[in-house]
């Protein structure tokens, strides 16, 4: 349901990510709070690939409790501690999306709400209420 775009008067994106996605007409909105690498007794992975592999696990489990996909997502939040992991997250991030290009912002911050959080993936998505 979402267009996205990347006009050719700026510069191309970086890596997958569209710079804008439009959705038109009546639809369900879903706005997904930070997912981080908690497991479902409220443990942490350990280490970023565990915690990157699991935060984007549980984003998609709430879309498929909306009823929703990743074609849904018309944007993505990416929160990372360490400059570092920007590689091992993208990677993360691609196998999730499975070749979606929502429009993404992915920012280093100094810590999360958690001292070993090292990642927490944010979303929107829309599909045709």
């Amino acid at each position: 349901m979402p267009r996205f775009h990347n006009p050719a008067e700026i510069c191309k994106p970086i890596s997958r990510y569209s710079h804008g996605a439009l959705v038109e007409g009546p639809a369900r909105w879903l706005h997904i709070s930070g997912q981080v690498g908690a497991k479902p007794d409220g443990s942490l992975e350990q280490g970023f690939e565990a915690q990157a592999h699991r935060s984007w696990a549980n984003l998609i489990a709430v879309l498929k409790a909306a009823g929703m996909d990743v074609g849904d997502i018309v944007k993505t939040n990416v929160f990372l501690t360490r400059a570092s992991d920007v590689p091992a997250s993208r990677k993360h991030r691609e196998a999730a999306l499975k070749g979606t290009a929502p429009a993404s912002t992915l920012l280093i911050v100094s810590a999360l709400a958690h001292p070993d959080l090292l990642i927490e993936v944010e979303a929107i998505a829309a599909k045709a209420g």
